[in-house]
């Protein structure tokens, strides 16, 4: 991810004698290792005088008789402690690369004592990889933020029912454009995007698409082949064969096994795939092989092979089906973790998404994409069971996972929500809507607290820098 210098570095490279600059890629910049964005460098203006006098002082010397004295200890002084200044800035802030999204569903991360159903997912014995991720001292906690303070997004003013940002489709529009169509009836938000629910308005992927930055949504049972008898598998489909999924897909097939829950149960919700709800990503709502947008949808079968050849893209949403991501239960009883969680129940569905997870994040993060300060970002779409307009009382799981986080599940208790989210990935991909910040995103407060000093630009202004 290259970056234009500063006008503070590239003041100072004009200035630093060029036998002393340190070796680069390219002004500003550290170079990178395989797939490693540069370094972003992060100097005061203070630096900017003592570079400048340095240059002074070594003009004058190539000018003055051979018996000068060509520095003064004090300048000589001052050029080293800037160039140790530099490689301190290249080597301690980096930029955050690949990014990987997964979302859960339909459950709480804490709520009052008093509401019993459904069940929170922290400190929850179903769900035991994502409670060790945020526990303190634990091995895998060691690149892990996590939000203590993460509410339901709101539609300001929220004065009515109507105003609350549910279902669940809302919310994953809102993760691309800050916004919603909530002029839809309620009973019909969570409906395929064509013909009721496009949204016009821009958005993330549209702008990572203008900026040339590849994005892509894998999504759990998607272009699924069938056998020889008709019967639908867990094989996925060519690439030459992929759609755009705009239509659910749900059913069983003795020929289908899901590769993480074990269950002949297969079911697909486009509801829960943000991008297909404009018609700049969907190529125009047609589900025909040939729409050009097609090869942005993979079947999650693809992001293994992705994840091996390096070959993910810069922006990556990861769906699970409707049961593994704790939406729904199956039909039959489902073991987990030495437990046998009985079909229907509300704890099967934490256990299932649990061990969804347990199972792709140790996956992504063993890849060179996560290796080179990539991020995974665990993220939940509603609350369920608050009495709206962001309650705090209610809280939703937000889990940051990257070489760039504070780790050791730090955490903070300032409240954030979806503009969050969509502020801190317009900074990271450095991409500006026709106002700058889409939507409710300007008033939102980034995640950079969530990281260490320098992962997350300080602004869009920032960004572009």
């Amino acid at each position: 991810m290259k970056r234009k210098p500063s006008r503070e570095m590239t003041i100072i490279l004009q200035t630093w004698p060029m036998q002393n600059r340190l070796p680069s890629s390219g002004f500003g910049q550290s170079r990178p290792g395989p797939g490693r964005p540069p370094a972003k460098i992060a100097l005061t203006p203070r630096a900017i005088v003592p570079a400048a006098a340095y240059q002074i002082e070594a003009m004058k010397a190539r000018s003055a008789p051979a018996s000068t004295p060509t520095l003064c200890p004090m300048t000589k002084a001052i050029g080293v402690s800037l160039f140790a200044l530099l490689i301190a800035s290249l080597a301690q802030a980096e930029s955050i690369g690949a990014v990987f999204y997964i979302p859960l569903e339909n459950h709480n991360w804490t709520q009052p004592t008093s509401v019993t159903s459904p069940h929170p997912i922290y400190r929850n014995p179903a769900a035991p990889f994502i409670n060790s991720l945020v526990t303190p001292g634990n091995a895998i906690a060691a690149n892990v933020s996590y939000a203590s303070k993460y509410l339901n997004v709101v539609n300001v003013p929220c004065n009515q029912q109507l105003d609350w940002v549910h279902p669940s489709e809302p919310n994953y529009v809102w993760m691309e454009a800050g916004l919603a169509k909530l002029t839809v009836p309620l009973n019909r938000r969570d409906d395929p995007p064509f013909p009721n629910n496009i949204v016009t308005a821009p958005h993330l992927s549209q702008l990572l698409q203008e900026k040339g930055l590849v994005w892509r949504s894998y999504q759990e049972d998607i272009d699924l082949a069938k056998d020889p008898m008709g019967q639908v598998t867990d094989k996925a489909l060519s690439a030459s064969e992929w759609t755009v999924p705009l239509i659910p897909f749900s059913g069983a097939s003795p020929a289908y096994s899901n590769r993480y829950n074990g269950s002949h149960q297969y079911n697909y919700q486009p509801k829960h795939n943000p991008p297909l709800f404009f018609e700049d990503t969907n190529g125009g709502n047609d589900a025909a092989r040939n729409n050009p947008m097609a090869k942005n949808y993979a079947p999650l079968q693809q992001l293994e092979s992705d994840l091996t050849n390096n070959t993910v893209a810069r922006y990556n949403w990861i769906t699970p089906n409707i049961h593994n991501d704790m939406h729904s239960s199956l039909k039959t009883d489902f073991a987990y973790n030495g437990v046998t969680y009985a079909a229907g129940t509300d704890e099967q569905q934490i256990a299932l998404g649990d061990n969804f997870l347990s199972k792709i994040v140790p996956l992504i993060e063993s890849s060179q994409a996560f290796r080179n300060n990539g991020l995974i970002v665990i993220w939940t779409d509603e609350t369920e069971g608050s009495p709206g307009c962001g309650s705090a009382e209610f809280t939703l799981a937000e889990i940051v996972i990257s070489p760039l986080a504070k780790g050791n599940a730090y955490t903070n208790s300032i409240p954030y929500s979806h503009s969050s989210d969509l502020r801190s990935l317009q900074e990271i991909f450095g991409v500006a809507g026709p106002k700058g910040y889409l939507g409710d995103s300007a008033n939102a407060t980034s995640l950079i607290d969530l990281f260490k000093p320098g992962a997350i630009p300080l602004s869009l202004q920032d960004a572009a820098h």
